[in-house]
């Protein structure tokens, strides 16, 4: 046969040096079998390390799961009494995070921070994305207000990680397994309102509806873009208030707190925007809100 002539030319081929050198495990003809056991036992152990460690991360995991609710193989995971009764000293709920723009400061937190100060304490952590180079003395003035307010370990808590960021939204992190976001300083209101104290908690109160039909105003509040829609607003926030002391009734709840946050995150409404009703319920809630 015509013997061809190799269509490659010779290089001289450095191996990396950046990776691992596996050794052949196999048994060649007049090979020393020692050390090929040895290699093959010393995979063995990192394999049984490694299957230890999944099992400790998939019972962590299954510990995440019970917490949250999640379902499980088509089954809900039960959760206990004190749980479903709002029993927070038993079952201390998962961190938040938050993800705020220095321009729309959620104020409802300081606010939730001190109307809560006697029944729950909402611990807030702050820190600065690499997205701001300054966050400006508004937000500064709201970090030193925060650390002014004390955090009593003897109620129950649920800690929250303010982060100021270039965002659009403010949103809030709830999940520690899911990026679930609960967009919107009225909704996270919503949600700390369902998992803080029993005394704020509105789901079975005959005034559901009513609250919830406030913080939505709060809500088309703060997207209003001119002046004349936000004073509209404001004439329906005095429509529900009508001659109650509070919008919740006699009582604090967070429809108070969603419509005070709003108020201030509105510097184009002053005074004269507001009717007398809303003055004086301004007074009653800053006792309360102490901002």
């Amino acid at each position: 046969m015509y013997e061809l002539k190799t269509l490659l030319p010779q290089f001289d081929i450095k191996l990396p040096t950046c990776m691992y050198e596996l050794k052949n495990t196999s048994l060649s003809a007049g090979a020393a079998a020692g050390p090929a056991q040895e290699d093959t036992a010393a995979v063995m152990q990192r394999q049984e390390k490694v299957l230890k460690q999944l099992e400790e991360l998939k019972a962590q995991l299954g510990k995440i799961r019970s917490s949250l609710g999640v379902r499980v193989c088509g089954k809900t995971v039960q959760h206990t009494t004190a749980y479903q009764n709002g029993g927070l000293k038993e079952v201390p709920l998962h961190d938040v995070v938050v993800n705020g723009h220095p321009n729309f400061i959620p104020y409802a937190l300081l606010a939730l921070k001190n109307a809560w100060r006697d029944l729950y304490t909402i611990d807030v952590k702050t820190f600065t994305h690499s997205t701001m180079a300054d966050i400006g003395p508004a937000a500064r003035e709201f970090e030193a207000n925060l650390a002014k307010v004390p955090v009593n370990a003897a109620l129950p808590k649920i800690n929250v990680t303010l982060i100021w960021k270039n965002c659009e939204h403010t949103e809030m992190i709830s999940s520690p397994t899911m990026y679930v976001p609960i967009y919107g300083e009225v909704n996270i209101i919503r949600y700390l309102g369902r998992v803080g104290p029993t005394e704020y908690r509105y789901e079975n109160s005959p005034l559901c509806n009513e609250i919830d039909a406030v913080l939505d105003i709060c809500y088309q509040l703060l997207r209003c873009s001119t002046h004349k829609s936000q004073v509209a607003m404001v004439r329906l926030l005095d429509k529900r208030l009508q001659q109650q002391q509070f919008f919740g009734g006699d009582q604090m709840s967070v429809a108070d707190i969603g419509v005070y946050s709003s108020l201030i995150r509105m510097p184009a409404i002053t005074d004269k925007d507001l009717t007398p009703a809303l003055l004086a319920w301004r007074k009653r809630a800053r006792l309360v809100t102490q901002i």
